[in-house]
């Protein structure tokens, strides 16, 4: 996903209440789940999904209420997740409704990006549409150890594709110790691509959902991204399934209740881990 261990600037739709234009209170991003069933399970996967997993989808009206809801309360971007977002029938309907609206993101793997999908995501197809990919390594062997036999040539051609067809490319990579010593390499490729440094994001594992080790993280350091799952509304997009730890209500609605939630729990933060994730944009 999306720079999710970063520690990102902290904004919310009151900022300017603290008399400064460049420092807004959290959050800013507005994460949605949209599913959870996937066409590959990765070892490392904070959502827990696979092709077992059960769907559990949020479904296209109440994520239309949401977009409005955002964009009321002035969230900067929205991204869709998953699960693998292209599973869905109606992402496309979800995407055309947020990206009219609000910078959009969508996090696949890639590989159904072919045939009708393909179709499909060309009918969308706008400035504020981005199509997040994410390969782990320039080949094979730094990409597959951890999403599955066969994935690499996959991801590989439908990154081709899209940006063939002029989609704009986001790169994220999960640093493991099959690539670390290869992200250079990758580099490489990107460059080749076409895409910039800044389209390029490269994140260490976290130790949730899958992931046996990698790194902990918590509230205290993480800056909250307001997410939302069939489950509830929680502090970060690293919240796993059945974790409850991040979780900050289960109503879905009115969303500005989940932010100012959050600013409670901000408030009674220790000084410290404040400092540490309140920053100026």
């Amino acid at each position: 996903m999306d720079d999710m261990i970063e520690t990102k600037d902290l904004s919310l739709a009151t900022s300017l209440a603290n008399g400064s234009p460049e420092c807004r209170p959290a959050p800013y991003k507005l994460w949605l789940y949209t599913n959870y069933d996937c066409n590959i399970r990765c070892s490392y996967c904070v959502a827990e999904s696979s092709p077992e997993a059960p769907r559990r989808a949020l479904g296209l009206a109440r994520v239309k209420r949401l977009v409005d809801e955002a964009l009321d309360l002035d969230i900067d971007e929205i991204f869709f997740t998953g699960g693998e977002p292209f599973i869905l029938d109606d992402i496309y309907d979800m995407l055309a409704y947020a990206s009219a609206r609000l910078p959009t993101t969508v996090l696949t793997n890639v590989m159904l990006s072919k045939g009708r999908h393909l179709d499909r995501l060309l009918t969308i197809a706008n400035d504020n549409l981005k199509v997040q990919v994410s390969p782990d390594g320039a080949r094979p062997e730094h990409h597959e150890p951890h999403r599955g036999s066969g994935t690499w040539a996959k991801t590989v051609e439908g990154i081709q594709r899209l940006l063939e067809n002029d989609f704009h490319l986001v790169l994220s990579t999960t640093e493991t110790a099959d690539n670390v010593e290869y992200l250079d390499e990758l580099a490489d490729y990107r460059q080749m691509l076409g895409i910039p440094e800044r389209d390029h994001i490269i994140r260490p594992v976290a130790k949730r959902g899958f992931a046996q080790e990698g790194i902990d993280v918590d509230v205290t350091t993480l800056a909250p991204e307001i997410t939302v799952t069939v489950d509830g509304i929680y502090w970060h997009p690293l919240a796993s399934p059945g974790s409850d730890d991040m979780l900050i209500t289960r109503e879905h609605f009115p969303l500005a209740a989940a932010l100012d939630a959050i600013q409670v729990q901000l408030g009674g933060m220790d000084p410290s881990d404040q400092a540490k994730l309140h920053k100026c944009r």
